[in-house]
């Protein structure tokens, strides 16, 4: 009768974990980017990027890009990572293309789009300005004088207007070899009397992105305030209200961050700043920031900098600019609270990458060197197993002896545990251990641009991508994608096989209720793991394969253990 209820209970626990991860996993542990491929008649093919959903706008206000971009004079932006225009229309940054990477893993591949003007799909731009009392300020529709044909490294472009009451405002921007606009905003007073003045500067999007913000990963406005950096504003808070959210900070910066890109406004870092977070009309939002008024009198000029990252979110690109002053600018990447953990499995996984050329061998190498460190403690571990095995048949013995009588078993079993030196859950130690590690990879994976879109070997072309070779439907032979938990791939199965074969090296657990939760764990595992990034799981195949390989070698050294067990 016990072990009819210990087997319902073990289906019902499956069942519950089974159904009941893809909710939990998606709430805080997304699974992966989405596949870069797809298998079609066993054949490899890449998957294309969705289209953008043009229903943030109405679609009398969506028009083609190329259209827009041709209505008003632009200055070209030329960088070895940034290509697009500044509109003068406005002196908005309103085009900007990333030629290093590309939306997908096809050869003929767009490059990303980072920002785009007003009126086309998924509107994103940035820019700086002025506010006065008493004077007339440039605004959005201020057609600019420009002074260079194009931005580039070497090639500032200086932006000119004369408000024709006395004001001549100036944009000096400059860019550097990576992702960092520089703006000198210069305002000159040649009229008769005072006028007060303050700068501002402004990041404006359209729309969601389509990476999801969860617990473990924010996607959305973001910044860092006076030395600590701030992650508890999304897109839903602004949503719901208040529709305004205010900071002021010594410095600092602020913006909006995607999984994969970062566009981030960087004032003066001795500047009293206030940072606001806005919800406008429709799904549009604003990150923006205004300094101290000044006083100008007449015949003076006061000149502020400001600079603005649009571009990809590199972590040793991040590190320069923090070095050089930008203060916890790595931690746009939301590290989390591994922080100090994960940023050395970075720094070494990406070490082994570059001296190695395939980032899927680098995962199998980083897993080598993880299982070295931890040989001590995988040898206690074995110890504890050992020990394990040795007492078995007296523990079957106790459960003879006190089959009907539970609370008298588990205390006989406490003192044999006691006698012998026995600690069962010694074993668990490295699991834990694991654990960290585990965790510090998938971040890795998940969020450092410097994974995305890597390949392995042979149908794998994304390691941060989930497996696309998919067994349920005879990997590609038959024309459907089985549901994400459903979608078992070669990895996961290996993964099952490993697991199902490392745990029948461990001791058999006394309770039959663990024996069949420990029998059923590599299977439930295996579903479980699916959806994730192939790359997680290439650890964690090689990382039970080096459990096997140590057990095997910890008993050819210790050939009495085998006796015990045997006897």
């Amino acid at each position: 009768m016990d072990d009819k209820k210990n087997i319902i209970l073990a289906v019902l626990l499956t069942a519950l974990i089974l159904f009941g991860w893809p909710y939990i996993s998606q709430r805080f542990f997304p699974a992966a980017n989405p596949p870069a491929t797809k298998i079609e008649g066993g054949k490899t093919t890449p998957v294309a990027q969705p289209g953008a959903d043009p229903a943030a706008d109405s679609p009398a206000a969506i028009r083609d890009r190329a259209l827009v971009l041709r209505e008003s004079p632009r200055v070209p932006i030329r960088t070895p990572k940034l290509t697009g225009s500044i509109n003068l229309k406005g002196a908005r940054i309103d085009d900007i293309v990333l030629p290093t990477y590309r939306e997908t893993i096809a050869k003929d591949s767009p490059a990303v789009r980072l920002f785009s003007p007003r009126g086309t799909v998924d509107a994103y731009f940035a820019g700086f300005g002025w506010q006065g009392e008493g004077i007339k300020a440039p605004d959005g529709n201020t057609v600019w004088t420009a002074e260079g044909t194009e931005l580039t490294p070497t090639s500032p472009v200086t932006l000119r207007w004369n408000n024709g009451a006395g004001q001549t405002f100036e944009i000096r921007y400059s860019v550097d070899q990576n992702y960092m606009i520089t703006a000198q905003q210069k305002v000159s007073n040649s009229g008769a009397g005072t006028v007060g003045i303050k700068s501002y500067g402004y990041v404006s999007r359209m729309g969601i992105p389509k990476d999801p913000d969860t617990w473990t990963i924010h996607v959305g406005p973001m910044g860092v305030f006076n030395g600590a950096a701030n992650y508890d504003v999304n897109y839903k808070d602004l949503d719901k209200g208040p529709a305004t959210q205010s900071f002021q900070s010594t410095g600092g910066w602020l913006g909006f961050t995607d999984k994969y890109w970062l566009s981030a406004l960087v004032p003066d870092q001795k500047a009293s700043v206030a940072g606001q977070f806005r919800k406008g009309a429709g799904t549009q939002y604003q990150a923006d920031y205004s300094l101290a008024p000044v006083m100008l009198a007449p015949g003076k000029a006061i000149t502020q900098t400001s600079r603005l990252f649009v571009g990809a979110k590199e972590v040793k690109t991040l590190e320069a600019y923090q070095d050089a002053g930008v203060p916890l600018f790595d931690r746009a990447i939301d590290w989390g609270w591994f922080y100090w953990f994960e940023k050395p499995i970075f720094a070494l996984l990406h070490w082994l990458f570059e001296h190695i050329g395939n980032f899927g061998v680098a995962i199998i190498c980083l897993t080598f060197i993880v299982r070295a460190l931890m040989f001590p403690v995988a040898q206690r571990q074995f110890a504890s197993m050992a020990a394990m095995r040795a007492v078995q048949p007296k523990m079957k013995a106790l459960q003879e002896r006190y089959k009907d009588d539970k609370p008298k078993l588990q205390q006989e079993m406490m003192e044999l545990y006691k006698r012998e030196k026995v600690n069962p859950l010694a074993g668990c130690l490295p699991i834990f251990i694991q654990i960290p590690i585990f965790f510090a990879l998938y971040k890795v994976l998940m969020l450092t641009i410097e994974m995305r879109h890597q390949p392995f070997v042979l149908w794998i072309k994304d390691l941060s991508a989930p497996d696309p070779l998919h067994i349920l439907n005879l990997f590609g032979l038959l024309d459907f994608t089985p549901p994400a938990f459903l979608g078992i791939g070669v990895l996961a199965l290996l993964l099952g096989i490993s697991m199902y074969f490392q745990f029948k090296l461990n001791p058999a657990q006394m309770d039959p209720m663990q024996q069949q939760v420990f029998a059923i764990m590599p299977w439930m595992m295996m579903f479980i793991m699916a959806p994730f990034a192939a790359g997680l799981l290439v650890y964690w195949i090689t990382n039970n394969c080096l459990s096997m390989a140590q057990q095997w070698f910890l008993y050819k050294r210790h050939p009495q253990l085998s006796a015990v067990e045997a006897k």
